[in-house]
């Protein structure tokens, strides 16, 4: 006879136990590498390379964390040597963020180490389980991205 699920098992808590062990088991790896990075400073990197050229405040919208914070994090990453501002040329209060050469094998290294997560996480699923659950995840993931005015003008159509 199935458990009556608990209110651990309600969809909110759960993304946000897999996110958080996920996030622990990512920063572990790190940890045990030569060249360590913070979990922070990978975001940054992982999104700058996915959109190299963005301004940082608007690095920081998509973080979701505070202009200052980033600040930080991108005077370490440029003391590093893997990040570089540059000045916006249609904003001269604003910089641009650029990867540089360097981040190139850190950016392999922490892909690397997401592959490994992700294939602990999804050990205990076969192949059609796993992606049913990636499927599933980025299914509702496009439903919450897509702002709520936009959903009900859909529907009313």
């Amino acid at each position: 006879m199935p458990h009556a699920p608990d209110s651990s098992d309600h969809l909110g808590f759960l993304v946000a136990d897999v996110g958080r062990l996920l996030r622990r088991a990512f920063q572990a790896r790190l940890d045990g590498t030569a060249d360590t990075v913070t979990y922070a400073q990978a975001r940054v990197l992982v999104w700058l390379a996915r959109a190299e050229g963005l301004r940082q405040v608007d690095l920081a919208e998509r973080l979701e964390i505070q202009p200052i914070t980033l600040a930080r994090l991108v005077d370490q990453l440029a003391a590093a040597g893997l990040v570089e501002r540059r000045a916006d040329p249609g904003d001269r209060r604003a910089y641009r963020l650029h990867l540089t050469p360097a981040a190139a094998p850190r950016l392999a290294e922490i892909r690397a180490i997401g592959d490994a997560v992700r294939a602990e996480a999804l050990a205990g699923l076969d192949a059609r389980q796993a992606a049913a659950t990636v499927d599933g995840l980025r299914r509702i993931r496009a439903s919450l991205a897509t702002p709520r005015r936009v959903r009900a003008v859909r529907r009313a159509a």
